[in-house]
């Protein structure tokens, strides 16, 4: 499979210390009391699209009144419903988690694809589909909720890149060893 885009797929995560990107009840107002779209604005600039789980694009619309906007380019949803209401900053893709990367990576052009959500991430990542994993360490300990990785996940090799620090969290990106 040939790309035409030169940006990377980049799965983006919030995580508590403990390893949670959600605590109990997808609860994630959590990441808001440590971090704006602000702490590492390169990132949302280097973002061209995102590909973001049913899951965690309820989450998010539900929280986006009270926290910044955060602009990751445009924004696809892989779902196998329709959306309860339409959303006019949204595309709806369904089917195959390679052909949902394909053109969500097209959209993003020359820049990165943001892969949001657990099941989409651990769809990409066992697909061989992902370049970099970028992690925002929080200083909290959320002692349950979602899980970084899903049970089940094939050991996945990783070349640390960087790490920087802004306030209390501390970026952490990867590269994927393919």
């Amino acid at each position: 499979m040939t790309h035409a885009s030169t940006g990377k797929v980049v799965v983006n995560r919030v995580m508590s210390l403990d390893g949670f990107i959600a605590g109990p009840g997808h609860t994630m107002d959590w990441i808001f009391e440590h971090m704006t779209s602000a702490t590492f604005p390169e990132v949302m600039a280097a973002t061209g699209a995102m590909l973001i789980g049913r899951g965690t694009y309820e989450v998010g619309k539900g929280m986006s009144d009270e926290n910044p906007a955060y602009d990751g380019g445009t924004q696809f949803v892989l779902t196998h419903r329709p959306l309860g209401e339409p959303d006019p900053n949204v595309t709806c893709l369904t089917g195959d988690i390679e052909e949902a990367v394909a053109t969500a990576r097209r959209a993003a052009g020359d820049k990165n694809l943001e892969i949001l959500g657990a099941d989409v991430a651990a769809q990409c990542l066992r697909r061989g589909l992902v370049d970099e994993i970028l992690v925002y360490v929080l200083p909290v300990l959320l002692g349950d909720g979602v899980r970084f990785a899903p049970p089940g996940l094939d050991r996945i090799d990783l070349e640390p890149l960087s790490n920087i620090q802004s306030g209390g969290v501390t970026m952490l990106r990867f590269r994927v060893r393919k």
